[in-house]
């Protein structure tokens, strides 16, 4: 039932070779990977706005020079990134430039980062989106956790179903938004340049404002910056792209700047223009689109809705570059070895569901409210940009090839409006991202132990090119079947032991509770195989586990004086269907995981598969 269940909701098993088929074009890849940055522009300029009206509706007008710095800083990290891209084409983004120019700890401090921040772009985006929906119908407010669990959700099993099929998928809510967006900010201009809308700005462009600080400015900048996340998503999904993957990744990342670019000016401007107003009930991009479009009618609500769709599918941003960032650092032995697996439509599905899996977790723990989190959702994207392109600067130092001092010196702006930004951050929104400094020597620690064990275990397995495998060679075998009752299965166990074993023991752990069932199985036993050797100890407790593992341990001891091999044959029974596994107990499954922590013995099971 299952596995037609999964056909349904994942479609059919793609074989190795079609591989080829399931990359993407820039049309598609501009849907599916840059639907979190288009996205901020609903909130961009209104996170700034916000942070200015605090003093006063006349400090407005600083939008306009904030802006620009936020369009600087979009213009020297997609020309890095776009650097990043032809560099490293394996895609990863931000955690390989770190790591192959700052080292180890650098890369994992920038993918730990990008993790978190991957399920805070889930997280966030279907919020918001889920915010839109309530907006709009008030009655599902109550319901907003449980709506925005279920976007996860959709967006996951169209990732499981595979990319191109997804940003088939995609395609409608972004290029919509695009469309509606490019609508408003045309029609808006043309109705300014031809004085069919009048100047309203609270402040004239460079009106003094009385309090206005260095301080405020800079807060109103941090909090305009989070337009800026999800830019990387396009240099770490390199691989997903058609050929020529470089040349193919970097004008889609082109494409998507100058979209976010001429979306998010246009808005500021307008904002600043009509003397928009930060309103709780009213989002600024809602009153841009009630102004331009003359009142709610078609125009504004069809603006609405491509609003709430594209950050409801914002989240796929997260889903297409989680995968791809889990196998760098799977394949670096950093992450489980699961992490690079490709699952039945060729994706890294264990990443997609990993990363659903941890943003229904944030959504049900801040209760579907993540206003506070985007201070460190915005942290999470700067530090990465910060190693980046400071790691770009060591790459082209090291090289020297072509223009490397102009390329060094974009990715130096970058780096320190970078930098600045995370100061800012921690500075004057400290009480928001202060799980960062929990957070990432958590994760940077896990990491670590992770790493070591595959060192280890590398070590441990590899043979040595000179040095000989040192074999043990036994003079017979001893075999252990763990038996509860005479049955069907038992006499196949037996059956299979001797065929395997010189000294075949069976052994039984009998309790209190019913003295004559006990009795009666060993008197059965005895009679069924006289030439077994049928040992029965007695519990006073409802445990199997201790007795069978001290007796085990008794018995390979011998073995050993004898130059014995130890197995321990647990038999078991396979039903038809795997869904009746869960009507039996589990006890062959626990006592094979006892029994596995000794180095000294052999564990088989012999499996009896039920017909009915």
């Amino acid at each position: 039932m299952w596995r037609y269940l999964k056909r349904v909701l994942i479609g059919k098993p793609l074989k190795t070779l079609d591989e080829g088929q399931s990359h993407l074009t820039k049309f598609k890849a501009l849907a599916m990977l840059s639907s979190d940055a288009l996205s901020s522009v609903a909130y961009g300029t209104e996170q700034i706005t916000t942070v200015l009206v605090t003093l006063s509706t006349a400090a407005i007008w600083y939008s306009l020079p904030i802006a620009g710095i936020v369009l600087v800083l979009l213009l020297a990290i997609t020309l890095s990134y776009r650097q990043i891209i032809h560099a490293y084409p394996s895609g990863g983004g931000a955690y390989v430039v770190a790591t192959k120019n700052w080292g180890s700890n650098g890369g994992l401090i920038a993918g730990g980062s990008l993790l978190v921040d991957y399920m805070l772009t889930v997280a966030v985006s279907t919020t918001s989106g889920t915010e839109a929906i309530t907006s709009a119908i008030p009655s599902l407010y109550n319901y907003s956790v449980h709506i925005s669990v279920v976007i996860v959700l959709i967006i996951m099993f169209m990732n499981l179903r595979g990319m191109s099929e997804s940003a088939n998928f995609l395609t409608i809510p972004v290029y919509f938004f695009v469309i509606m967006m490019t609508v408003m900010i045309v029609w808006g201009g043309y109705n300014i340049a031809t004085g069919h809308v009048a100047y309203h700005a609270t402040a004239n462009y460079g009106t003094p404002v009385a309090g206005m600080s260095a301080i405020l400015f800079i807060r109103a900048f941090s909090a305009g910056s989070s337009s800026l996340t999800g830019v990387e998503a396009i240099s770490n999904a390199v691989p997903n792209f058609n050929p020529p993957k470089k040349k193919n990744a970097a004008n889609t990342l082109a494409m998507m700047s100058l979209i976010l670019a001429a979306f998010f000016g246009g808005v500021t401007f307008l904002s600043f223009y009509l003397g928009i107003v930060p309103n709780p009930h009213h989002t600024v991009l809602s009153q841009i689109g009630a102004a331009v479009f003359g009142g709610e009618g078609l125009g504004y609500y069809l603006l609405q809705l491509s609003t709430a769709m594209i950050l409801a599918v914002a989240a796929n941003t997260g889903f297409s570059a989680f995968p791809i960032l889990a196998f760098n650092m799977a394949k670096d032995k950093y992450l489980p070895h699961a992490f690079m697996d490709r699952g039945d439509r060729l994706g890294y599905s264990n990443g997609v569901i990993s990363l659903a899996v941890g943003a229904i977790v944030l959504i049900i723990l801040f209760h579907g409210k993540t206003n506070l989190l985007i201070p460190l959702y915005a942290v999470g994207v700067f530090v990465p940009f910060t190693l980046s392109q400071s790691g770009m600067i060591i790459h082209w130092f090291r090289l020297k090839e072509g223009s490397w001092l102009v390329k060094s010196t974009i990715n130096l702006v970058g780096a320190l409006i970078s930098l600045a930004l995370v100061i800012f951050l921690f500075w004057q929104h400290f009480s928001n991202v202060w799980p960062y400094l929990i957070i990432m020597p958590a994760l940077l620690y896990l990491f670590h132990v992770i790493h070591t064990h595959y060192i280890k275990v590398g070590m441990q397995l590899r043979v040595a090119e000179k040095a000989k495998v040192q074999l043990h060679d036994y003079d017979g075998a001893t075999v252990i079947v763990l038996v509860g009752n005479v049955t069907r299965v038992t006499k196949g166990a037996i059956n299979y032991a001797r065929s395997i074993g010189d000294y075949v023991i069976a052994m039984h752990v009998s309790f209190d509770e019913n003295p004559g069932k006990e009795h009666k199985t060993a008197n059965e036993f005895k009679a069924e195989f006289p030439d077994v050797r049928f040992v029965d100890i007695h519990s006073s407790y409802r445990s199997i586990a201790t007795p069978t593992l001290r007796f085990v341990d008794v018995i390979a001891k011998r073995a050993a004086d004898k130059n014995y091999s130890t197995t321990v044959l647990v038999p078991q029974f396979v039903p038809k269907h795997p869904w009746q596994m869960a009507l039996h107990n589990q006890t062959s499954l626990r006592l094979r995981t006892l029994l596995n922590s000794r180095e000294n013995i052999i564990v088989s099971t012999y499996n009896y598969h039920l017909h009915e």
